[in-house]
């Protein structure tokens, strides 16, 4: 079962990963955007930043670790299970959502697999 902390390990493998908060609560911010948020509300999850196509196929999928709440119906974000989730398909998932939020210079560079690769920082 995947943690916040094994979350915070794959980011740390894609460039500029700064670990902060997000409305008070551990997150993770490229460029000083956030892409991932860990929960602390009732329902708990992990918040990552998605397609509204890919959200909508995560839930058409039936797999119990994806979920939502009226408070992200319409918005590019799914909820993600830690307990239910496969650790794979996490690993996508997280560097999807940091490439919704990346710059196209910083996208470039992980492609062509240039550079240094910071491991994640505090902001």
């Amino acid at each position: 079962m995947p943690t916040w902390d094994d979350v915070v390990t794959l980011a740390s493998r894609l460039p500029e990963v700064e670990e902060s908060t997000w409305y008070r609560t551990p997150s993770l911010k490229v460029a000083g955007k956030g892409f991932a948020r860990l929960r602390t509300e009732a329902e708990g999850g992990l918040v990552l930043m998605c397609e509204l196509d890919e959200k909508a196929a995560l839930l058409a999928s039936g797999d119990p670790a994806f979920y939502t709440t009226p408070h992200y119906d319409g918005y590019g974000a799914i909820l993600v299970d830690l307990e239910k989730v496969d650790q794979d398909q996490l690993a996508e998932l997280v560097e999807q959502a940091w490439r919704l939020k990346a710059t196209a210079k910083l996208r470039k560079a992980h492609e062509q697999g240039n550079g240094d690769q910071p491991s994640a920082r505090r902001a």
